[in-house]
């Protein structure tokens, strides 16, 4: 049962929340969506896959990110001559000691940018695939853990791109969201060259926020209360994409659990403390379409992955029927949607 010193700290939380978002939005102009998106990857324990053109923000956006919480901090330049001990370190031998001693890689960090990962070879990347999904490494029959919270915001240009590595599908599916920022409005444009013009905001951000905070509030998203309809719901959507016709590969259950996280995170991002079909609608695409393939023929029709995951939101029927959550011992049994507005925390 939660008591009202926990709901108190999870609004404390919430507030935490905000002065992040604000901070970010403060270095990254007019994309407010994207930024929401970052934290509730961040909230829900995931990682996320930023991938735009050159020249968007997608660095500035997972740097200003990471400024904005005081926690450990590895950039990962990813170029063509990369190696995987670069990544996940190496041991080396003591003379004095006359043993192995491990020197730790970049992946050794809280908040890790991996900056265009589909510039270095698949050997490379793969060096991600155990961090990515255990937040573990392990170096010459040794694991060891990373710390927490753990986040990897990797940037990558279209596969189009001259010179690109196109990322697995195994490595696809480690990636909690994947999101395009877009080119800004003529508005936006604007104020970013009054802001950026003469000196970077990235250097006058400060921390808002404390990795603790950050640990706490995903301890309290973990603690959302998801109904079993909205459960089904979610599971019907990822279901759909395994018979779909324009898809030659469907989304995995690794893509339903992040799927249900993410609306959990977005639910605390809200302010409740209990899901909405809503959260599940407004992070499927960002969550499904990049973990499917289209096939050869929907290629040729230039229909793409999101617009499939569109189409299947579309079809598959929304849970509309009065279900019951709680929240501690106030209400017990309450009717949440559609019966009355989604209380607040």
């Amino acid at each position: 049962m939660t008591t009202y010193d926990e709901r108190a700290s999870l609004t404390d939380l919430t507030a935490t929340v905000e002065r992040v978002r604000s901070s970010v939005e403060g270095v990254i102009e007019g994309k407010p969506e994207v930024v929401r998106l970052s934290l509730t990857v961040l909230l829900a324990e995931g990682h996320l896959l930023i991938e735009d053109v050159p020249g968007v923000g997608k660095t500035m956006l997972a740097k200003a990110l990471a400024k904005s919480i005081d926690c450990s901090v590895r950039r990962i330049q990813f170029t063509p001559d990369l190696l995987p001990s670069d990544i996940t370190g190496v041991s080396i031998w003591d003379q004095q000691r006359r043993d192995f001693e491990f020197k730790p890689g970049a992946i050794f960090a809280q908040i890790v940018i991996g900056d265009e990962i589909n510039r270095a070879s698949p050997k490379t990347q793969s060096a991600l695939l155990e961090s990515l999904e255990e937040r573990q490494v392990t170096i010459d029959g040794q694991t060891y853990e990373l710390p927490s919270p753990f986040m990897v915001v990797a940037t990558q240009n279209p596969v189009e791109m001259e010179g690109t590595y196109p990322l697995p599908e195994a490595q696809r599916d480690r990636f909690m969201a994947r999101v395009s920022i877009g080119y800004p409005s003529p508005e936006a444009e604007l104020r970013m060259l009054d802001v950026h013009g003469e000196v970077s905001p990235l250097d006058d951000l400060q921390p808002v926020a404390h990795a603790h905070d950050i640990v706490k509030l995903i301890d309290a998203v973990r603690t959302v209360h998801v109904a079993e309809s909205v459960r089904r719901y979610a599971v019907d959507l990822v279901a759909a994409t395994r018979t779909h016709p324009d898809l030659r590969l469907g989304a995995s259950p690794r893509a339903t659990l992040h799927l249900l996280r993410a609306a959990k995170a977005s639910a605390a991002l809200g302010g409740r403390d209990y899901a909405l079909p809503d959260d599940v609608q407004n992070l499927a695409v960002a969550v499904l379409a990049h973990r499917l393939l289209p096939t050869a023929q929907a290629q040729l029709n230039r229909r793409t992955a999101e617009q499939v995951v569109e189409e299947i939101l579309q079809r598959t029927p929304v849970p509309t029927g009065a279900q019951q959550h709680t929240y501690g011992g106030l209400g017990q049994g309450a009717p949440a949607y559609p019966q009355q507005p989604p209380r607040r925390i």
